[in-house]
């Protein structure tokens, strides 16, 4: 199978608050834009996401309001600090303050307008030891 392009569609009645959050926030750009649907592509169409409107007949069997449960967005960066700067000068609202994690990321995270929850990442060096518990085998 050989894709053209891959991303999750979120279906939220927020559907253009969303794509507004994310052209403000994080500089995505709509590259199409409807009453029902609107995709959404990341600096270099690195990343794409899309939200559709739960009420179009379009829609796929099964795909019922997001509730905000059970998924999160990774956003990986090279420099979370930097990230988390930019994103508080843009008003992004972040309610995950950047933190050190001892498994080894540098992140801070927060909601978009349809309770997606987003964690902007940056590899570090995890604590000494803190995988061994884990490793299986």
């Amino acid at each position: 199978m050989r894709f053209v392009d891959r991303y999750p569609i979120i279906v939220t009645p927020k559907l253009h608050d969303c794509a507004q959050f994310w052209e403000r926030h994080l500089g995505f750009t709509a590259v199409f834009s409807s009453s029902w649907f609107v995709l959404l592509y990341g600096e270099g169409e690195t990343a794409s996401l899309a939200f559709m409107s739960p009420d179009h007949p379009s829609a796929p069997p099964g795909p019922e309001i997001f509730s905000g449960k059970g998924m999160c967005l990774e956003l990986q960066v090279e420099d979370a600090k930097a990230a988390h700067e930019e994103a508080i000068a843009r008003g992004l609202p972040v309610t995950y303050p950047l933190a050190d994690e001892a498994f080894g990321q540098r992140r801070f995270g927060f909601h978009d307008p349809s309770g997606l929850w987003v964690d902007v990442v940056e590899q570090i060096e995890p604590a000494a030891g803190y995988w061994e518990k884990y490793v299986s085998g």
